[in-house]
């Protein structure tokens, strides 16, 4: 059986991260995806580690494409594009607003040529609007967006920025279900169409907090705003080694389940935890509690089974990759080895969908080299021979770096 997205045609213009995610979201359900490469190649290419010229990085979002090599600022690598644009369904492009319609790729000229296209520009603030000029990458979203000044008020007013690029890949997730459901509409209408997703947009969408940001009514003392996912207890065991319980001790039954977890009913006549409120005024105290009943317990096996009989759930605090060792990541083919093009592999995380009916899905194919497609696809899809294509090459419309 055909994967979902079999006999879809993609070109991806994007670059680092938000675009490339998307494009790789597709790939991984089967679409056939060209990324379109700049001579200079995509940034994260030079990013580490590395193994013979293949960054994993640019692996992790970048393998199962076919790759092109093209100077878009010259005119005859303008023409190539609006010639393939022909022959595809999706165009993916985080370029800054403007730039594909200074090179006469916009989405007017696009859309003229083939009226079935559908077109999804990703970019920091949206397609118009008063910050349509604004360079935008994930850090500067998440702090236009309150994400940066949220994770601080967590840690006590520390303002940092975490390790993550929520901004991007958030915002690839939004376009990428954008261009599914443009693909679908399609299918009544016979007509594509432009969409615009801004990273700012989508960092206010995902916040599920924000509506308590914008909140300027009253607020009952006796339930916890928004749950307050901040103040959840990290909590260490007997072994020394970590745990989070995914609820807020204070909260009306929530704190019940605790104390009974942990054998201390007596809790629930003390006047400093009679009420939301007051567990609140005494969190500190409370935690505490928590705390040493943690250190109490052995392991994290026997914490688990002691919170999951009182209806918690429990999770370990792994470093990154230790969850790709276990048996529930093998099982559940939650890592894939792809070929590192030099006669050994690269580790990188599989796709989350498991379908039900069809083929199995995810991560396929090789990370290609800048270039590398250059003469399959356009030999395939606009019919250039060679006298052709060595000529493009010559005058450096073309390019490619592939190790020899």
């Amino acid at each position: 059986m055909s994967a979902p997205l079999d006999g879809i045609r993609v070109l991806d213009f994007t670059r680092v991260l938000s675009g490339p995610h998307c494009t790789r979201m597709l790939a991984d359900l089967g679409a056939e995806v060209i990324k379109v490469e700049p001579p200079a190649g995509d940034l994260t290419r030079f990013s580490t580690p590395r193994r013979n010229g293949v960054a994993t990085y640019f692996a992790q979002q970048n393998t199962g494409k076919r790759n092109l090599s093209i100077d878009l600022a010259a005119d005859d690598g303008a023409a190539i594009v609006r010639e393939l644009c022909d022959h595809v369904d999706v165009v993916v492009e985080n370029y800054r607003p403007g730039v594909m319609a200074r090179l006469g790729l916009g989405p007017a000229e696009m859309l003229e040529r083939n009226p079935r296209l559908v077109i999804a520009s990703i970019s920091g603030y949206g397609q118009d609007g008063p910050w349509v000029s604004r360079r935008a990458y994930a850090p500067v979203v998440e702090a236009e967006t309150g994400i940066i000044a949220s994770q601080g008020n967590a840690r006590g007013g520390d303002l940092r920025k975490d390790p993550h690029s929520h901004a991007d890949v958030y915002t690839a997730l939004e376009a990428a279900s954008a261009v599914l459901a443009a693909l679908f509409q399609r299918e009544r209408t016979g007509r594509g169409q432009l969409v615009d997703i801004s990273m700012a947009e989508t960092m206010m969408y995902v916040n599920e907090h924000l509506h308590d940001a914008l909140w300027d009514g009253e607020s009952d003392p006796e339930w916890i705003r928004s749950f307050r996912p901040g103040d959840y207890v990290v909590m260490t065991v007997a072994n020394g080694e970590s745990l989070i319980v995914s609820g807020h001790p204070a909260e009306r039954g929530t704190f019940d389940l605790f104390i009974a977890a942990m054998q201390r009913t007596d809790l629930a006549d003390d006047p400093r935890f009679a009420s939301v409120a007051s567990r609140l005024e005494h969190y500190d105290e409370l935690r505490t509690i928590i705390l040493d009943f943690a250190a109490s317990v052995p392991d994290p096996d026997e914490f688990e089974r002691i919170f999951a009989q009182h209806g918690l759930a429990v999770g370990r605090v792994r470093q990154p990759g230790e969850l790709a060792a276990t048996e529930w990541a093998r099982a559940r083919n939650a890592t894939v080895q792809i070929d590192d093009r030099s006669g050994s592999t690269i580790t990188v995380p599989n796709a989350p969908w498991h379908f039900s009916d069809g083929p199995d899905v995810g991560v396929s194919g090789v990370p290609k080299f800048r270039g590398e497609d250059n003469r399959a696809i356009l030999g395939e899809l606009l019919g250039y021979d060679d006298e052709r294509l060595d000529a493009l090459e010559a005058d450096g419309v073309l390019s490619s770096r592939v190790p020899t």
